[in-house]
């Protein structure tokens, strides 16, 4: 299969925001007593990937479902701004790889699951809208990463996507939506089951999944 087009995954594939998130997430917990929860980076870590709602609960223990989510809510959108200027981590020399796809011919996409403004925010924070079609999130379409895979692929008529993320939540999506799966490896997460793999981001400049 030659691919035409890569859809990405963001946090622990492109991007590690978790250490300006667990900044402001602790910041926004500390103005409700009743949480005694610790945010790190390495516990957001563990969690990203997951739905926001499952994050809430994983992350605020301390508390009611409903205020871990009312929490998490307030979070998600007072992080964005401070992203733009706590860029937190690119995962490997990212503008070079997506200037390559690119030029190579590629169509590229990031689907996410996240709130609105959170995939814009990493786009603004380091100038990267230039590279990338189109984006999705449930912030945006109301839908997790397998809908949201059939979503892009649909609206822009894409004929062979291939989907890279870290975790086997990325990968249970693509299949889903009946994307080949290329494995981060280098990311936050760990799976068995994929149609390809790669240690660094450089490493898609080798298109692994020419071999499929």
């Amino acid at each position: 299969m030659k691919a035409d087009s890569i859809l990405f995954d963001l946090d622990g594939t492109i991007w590690d925001s978790t250490e300006p998130a667990a900044v402001v997430w602790n910041q926004v917990a500390k103005r409700n007593p009743s949480i005694s929860d610790k945010v790190t980076g390495e516990g957001l870590k563990k969690v990203y990937g997951l739905p926001l709602e499952e994050i809430a609960r994983r992350i605020f223990k301390s508390v009611p479902e409903e205020v871990a989510l009312q929490t998490m809510e307030i979070c998600v959108v007072e992080q964005n701004p401070y992203f733009i200027e706590n860029r937190g981590a690119l995962l490997g020399d990212v503008e070079k790889v997506l200037k390559g796809l690119k030029e190579m011919g590629y169509r590229l996409f990031i689907i996410s699951n996240c709130r609105a403004g959170y995939i814009e925010a990493f786009l603004e924070a380091w100038n990267f809208a230039k590279y990338f079609e189109d984006i999705i999130s449930p912030g945006i379409s109301g839908k997790l990463k397998a809908d949201n895979i059939r979503i892009i692929c649909d609206k822009w008529n894409l004929k062979a996507s291939v989907y890279v993320g870290d975790t086997k939540g990325d990968g249970d999506a693509s299949y889903e939506a009946g994307v080949p799966f290329v494995y981060a490896r280098y990311g936050f997460g760990s799976t068995d089951q994929f149609d390809a793999v790669v240690d660094s981001f450089e490493e898609l400049l080798e298109e692994p999944w020419s071999k499929l």
